[in-house]
């Protein structure tokens, strides 16, 4: 598994996690990321767009926080935006009382 893909993998059990496991992978979330940084920047952008976080939020986020690690505020939007997603497929569940045959 690349590691895009593994992101993603973590991203999506995130909120299956206790508080503390939460706590455990953003660590490590902003640790690959500070590796990316520094290391591999364009897999970084793409990861960013994979997973589609906001340009303009991550730009005026580290605007306002010029103090705070860059990997943490990169690791809380991508946490962020994979909640979102969690939460609009949720929305969007069917019903699993269809009978199969009126089923798309």
């Amino acid at each position: 598994m690349d590691d895009k893909a593994h992101i993603e993998q973590l991203l999506r059990l995130y909120t299956q996690l206790t508080a503390l496991q939460k706590q455990e992978v953003k660590e490590q979330l902003s640790f690959y990321i500070n590796h990316l940084l520094v290391h591999d920047f364009n897999k970084l952008i793409q990861i960013l767009y994979r997973i589609d976080v906001s340009e303009g939020k991550l730009k005026e986020l580290l605007q306002k926080y010029p103090q705070t690690d860059a990997a943490v505020i990169i690791a809380d939007l991508l946490i962020e935006r994979q909640e979102e997603k969690n939460k609009t497929k949720e929305s969007f569940k069917t019903d699993s009382q269809i009978p199969d045959e009126e089923k798309w």
